[in-house]
């Protein structure tokens, strides 16, 4: 069996933290081509893998035939760029969330991979831990009836990544909306079954980002580089007539981190405390008109990368779709789109 060959655009954190080490370990794959703006960075990367096929440049990566995949883990202005040139490579692509930093380059990606008829499969991990796939089993038999409201928050106390970056506007796109937020709203869409959201009311400030006098868990940032929101939320409706809550920040005034889900539905309700390791989710039913409380125990532990990027693999393989598809990467695009916009003119955004 022919090994599946990897090109790495982008050997950052993410990259050499999450990616390289469950590629490494993933049987049938191989990491062929390293590839960062960093010469020194994607040298010593290379060595360290003992991979000798390296560049600067990754529309010269993209020459190799050999390679059978691309893994982006580059800032989020990249993303759409070196996705569509790797795809109209011929090379099927996974590309680290957010897919893009707007709808317009969701968009493109995806017609990109249409087009040349390969498998693109976006960042969204924590679809893959033991909680998230319980609930959703939970979603998917029914036990919670129509989900007509839902509530999502990412919200930190003193939580700016003071690295990178992740204030910068023109490279990020925005700040924790699109850090954060996209994770929590892809999850949520996904427990709900994806249906069409249709309008975004929102806002978002910018209440501590501009201060030098702001303590912060990951160090000091220069404020005067700091060009994003430090907090959004919006209100999504969706064609169906569910809504959804988000609430994200970076900074704020609250007593800790909570990343936290909560469905309400005609059968149940549940609520997902993501940063909790016992436990993290409770189920809230009815029956035979007694309330009940169902929280679901000892859920193995497994590994959210690795599990994402087998998946992908088998995917490839087997001719299947990816678990993570762009066009449920572009309806998490359009929503944050959406929930800028109204904080920027005021008004109500229409989601087409």
């Amino acid at each position: 069996m022919r090994k599946l060959k990897i090109g790495l655009i982008g050997t950052g954190r993410v990259c050499r933290g999450h990616h390289i080490p469950r590629w490494t370990d993933l049987p049938g794959a191989e990491i062929y081509a390293v590839c960062d703006i960093i010469p020194e960075v994607a040298r010593a990367v290379a060595d360290k893998l003992n991979v000798r096929h390296v560049f600067t440049d990754y529309n010269e990566m993209l020459k190799l035939d050999e390679i059978a995949v691309v893994d982006i883990c580059t800032p989020n202005d990249v993303h759409c760029a070196a996705a569509v040139a790797s795809l109209n490579a011929g090379k099927h692509v996974f590309v680290e969330k957010p897919i893009g930093r707007t709808a317009v380059e969701a968009q493109a990606i995806l017609d990109a991979a249409k087009k040349n008829g390969k498998k693109l499969q976006v960042g969204h991990c924590i679809r893959f831990d033991s909680a998230s796939r319980t609930l959703k089993g939970f979603m998917d038999d029914g036990e919670l009836g129509e989900i007509y409201y839902a509530r999502a928050q990412a919200l930190r106390r003193r939580g700016v990544p003071a690295w990178g970056s992740f204030i910068d506007k023109e490279k990020q796109g925005g700040g924790p909306l699109i850090d954060l937020g996209v994770h929590i709203i892809d999850l949520t869409l996904w427990f709900m079954g994806h249906p069409k959201p249709v309008s975004a009311t929102g806002v978002a400030y910018r209440k501590f980002g501009d201060r030098a006098d702001v303590a912060n868990a990951w160090g000091p940032w220069d404020p005067k580089a700091f060009t994003v929101e430090d907090f959004a939320a919006g209100m999504v409706k969706f064609e169906n007539g569910a809504s959804m809550v988000v609430e994200c920040s970076f900074a704020s005034n609250v007593e800790k981190e909570i990343l936290n889900i909560a469905l309400m539905g005609t059968e149940g309700g549940s609520d997902y405390a993501l940063l909790t390791d016992i436990s993290p989710l409770k189920v809230f039913k009815e029956e035979r008109r007694t309330l009940l409380d169902v929280t679901p125990v000892e859920l193995p532990r497994v590994d959210r990368f690795g599990l994402e990027l087998r998946a992908f693999a088998e995917a490839i393989a087997n001719d299947t779709e990816p678990p993570v598809t762009g066009e449920q990467a572009l309806m998490v695009a359009k929503i944050m789109d959406a929930i800028y916009e109204s904080a920027e003119t005021g008004k109500e955004a229409v989601i087409l």
